[in-house]
């Protein structure tokens, strides 16, 4: 399937699978967001880092100002069970004329880590944008040295095209090589069904921080 985004078609969206949830971002997940965004893991491998509310108040107004300029569409992760927040994703670098977006500033609190949370997020991310949105071409990218989210995007079906050098400065004043990879319109059926039998089969792709923007 191949298409054109438009604004309308990204707009704000609940996905819903059988283990959890994805809300459009508000400032009313602040308080749920604030119980789990600290821990130091989570940023090890991110380009910014959340330490305080006053941190995750900048973080959610940036994210948002972002939704509002066309660019990305920002969502927190719940735990089904529980109604609990988990984490935040999103689809990020949206190019309405050319079919394309990354998904990616994806974040879960440890606990919830190694489990099925990012695997069906991941799944229902990918299914809105390739048999709703029309998309032809979703990006992946994370820091050249985060094994662990290399090894996650890989289980889930990205394929690897090459390396960024120096991309992005990282938080602690390094500069960042960017590895990027995707998942294309005529494969996503294949890594449908793949994401589908990992869920069924309790086979989960485990990551730490997760694909960074």
């Amino acid at each position: 399937m191949s298409g054109l985004l438009t604004p309308l078609q990204i707009a704000p969206v609940t996905l819903t699978g059988r283990f959890v949830r994805l809300e459009p971002l508000t400032r009313g997940h602040l308080d749920a967001l604030d119980k789990v965004a600290y821990a130091p893991s989570i940023w090890s491998w991110m380009p910014k880092t959340l330490t305080d509310r006053a941190s995750l108040e900048a973080w959610v107004d940036e994210a948002l100002a972002t939704q509002n300029a066309g660019t990305a569409l920002p969502f927190a992760t719940v735990l089904r069970e529980g109604d609990l927040v988990v984490g935040s994703t999103r689809y990020l670098n949206i190019s309405a004329r050319d079919g394309r977006m990354e998904i990616g500033g994806t974040w879960i609190a440890p606990q919830h880590q190694r489990s099925v949370v990012n695997t069906e997020a991941k799944l229902l991310m990918l299914t809105h944008a390739f048999e709703n949105l029309g998309a032809t071409r979703i990006e992946f990218k994370t820091h050249s040295k985060n094994e662990k989210s290399r090894r996650a995007i890989e289980r889930i079906g990205g394929v690897f095209e090459g390396t960024h050098r120096k991309h992005m400065l990282h938080r602690d004043g390094t500069r960042r090589d960017s590895v990027w990879y995707s998942i294309l319109d005529d494969e996503w059926a294949l890594v449908k069904v793949h994401l589908l039998g990992m869920l069924d089969g309790n086979r989960v792709a485990t990551e730490t921080a997760g694909p960074a923007a």
